[in-house]
């Protein structure tokens, strides 16, 4: 297991992936791409296509695909880490490693709630929230990006102290909810404050799921007009479904569906959603770690599921894990894009998996095997510990 440090600069790299077998985009308008090759050039993608058509030359890096399905790297739009590679949730060592070997390279902090003796003071909670995002961007457990430094709001802050957070480089405010913060008022002058800084906001749903959190139900979601509507599957308890289809039909941002939420209340987000044609809306998370524990292949598990059970194509529910997260948290990873980073996992059906292909698969709730992760342009891991095992690997062929 390697822990990485964030992107140091050296020569110029050149990566090839070639004998694609299917290419997913990230992109819920175009999820298929017609391309068996991509490029990508010091860590970003430069063209993907037909091999034949594509200038190969010169690479520092090739991978042969052996027929497999490269899709962007998964995202995680909600975990609670803490420092490092190491939970205290669970007393767990290397979770982020192991999530690496279930596809998802980007992991979005929702707040690092589980910090022992977090301070709850206005100096404290800067202070926490400046040194996670720093050691985070410091610092890559395995390659991952971790996108942390989320603090919990509480009362007594001011416009100012959103200000600061924002010139320290904190872009993102934990679960509303999780704090003293529990009335819409305040929590709605706090989080257009952080809006004004830049800083994206995360309001957690449903009733409580740790001492000192409380019940967020469908009227303080609307009155607070966070960017994300958190664990709308509820985080474990959900609202009722009325309110749940209050917030699809009233939200026009995320409508974030998490693994350790409730999977009826799940798929009801999804249908309703659908009706309201509003999939563009659905991303994924985890909400690990936590109670229910770390949850390696907990995207993985949500894209088969929601696919098989809610009856969507699989390459439409790989979206909501990748291209419609990235565009949501504006993240330059995701999608198979021009200058975006070279973020990409490559899977394939799993071994005696019924199906005729990988995507088949997926939509009778199977999970696909993951051959390789790829995170800047340089290969992150091989074949999964986590995954069951693929039917095909891809393999480096050179530099790697």
């Amino acid at each position: 297991m390697a822990h990485d440090p964030g992107p140091t600069s050296e020569g110029p790299t050149k990566l090839v992936i070639r004998n694609v077998g299917l290419m997913l985009s990230g992109r819920i308008e175009e999820p298929i791409l017609e391309a068996d090759c991509l490029i990508a050039e010091n860590g970003k993608i430069s063209a993907w296509g037909r091999e034949k058509d594509l200038d190969t030359e010169g690479a520092t890096t090739l991978i042969d695909a052996g027929g497999t399905t490269l899709c962007p790297g998964l995202i995680d739009s909600h975990v609670h880490p803490v420092v490092g590679d190491y939970t205290p949730r669970q007393q767990q060592l290397n979770w982020i490693d192991s999530t690496l070997h279930g596809g998802v390279t980007t992991l979005i902090s929702a707040g690092e709630v589980h910090m022992p003796g977090r301070p709850r003071d206005i100096v404290g909670l800067k202070a926490m929230a400046i040194a996670a995002q720093r050691w985070y961007e410091n610092f890559r457990p395995s390659g991952v990006k971790v996108m942390a430094g989320a603090p919990v709001i509480e009362h007594g802050m001011v416009e100012e102290d959103f200000r600061d957070l924002a010139a320290a480089g904190v872009k993102l405010l934990g679960e509303v909810g999780l704090g003293t913060v529990k009335d819409g008022k305040t929590a709605r002058q706090m989080v257009d404050w952080a809006r004004k800084y830049g800083i994206q906001s995360t309001i957690r749903t449903g009733g409580p799921s740790i001492p000192g959190s409380g019940l967020i139900d469908a009227d303080m979601v609307l009155e607070t007009g966070a960017d994300v509507v958190g664990h709308i599957n509820g985080g474990h308890t959900a609202l009722p479904d009325d309110q749940i289809i209050c917030l699809c039909e009233s939200c026009t941002k995320g409508l974030e569906i998490v693994h350790n939420g409730n999977e009826r209340a799940a798929l009801l987000t999804l249908n309703t959603a659908r009706e309201l044609g509003k999939l563009d809306q659905i991303i994924l998370g985890t909400d690990g770690p936590a109670g229910s524990g770390v949850q390696p292949l907990g995207i993985l598990r949500m894209v088969a599921m929601l696919s098989s059970l809610g009856h969507v194509a699989a390459e439409t529910a790989f979206c909501f894990a990748t291209g419609n997260t990235a565009r949501q948290r504006e993240l330059d990873t995701g999608m198979i894009e021009k200058g975006y980073s070279a973020d990409f996992v490559l899977l394939d059906q799993a071994q005696h998996a019924p199906g005729k292909t990988v995507l088949e698969s997926v939509q009778l709730g199977n999970l696909p095997g993951v051959g390789m992760t790829v995170i800047d342009g340089k290969v992150t891991s091989q074949r999964s510990r986590n995954t069951p095992p693929a039917g095909r690997i891809p393999t480096i062929v050179k530099g790697g």
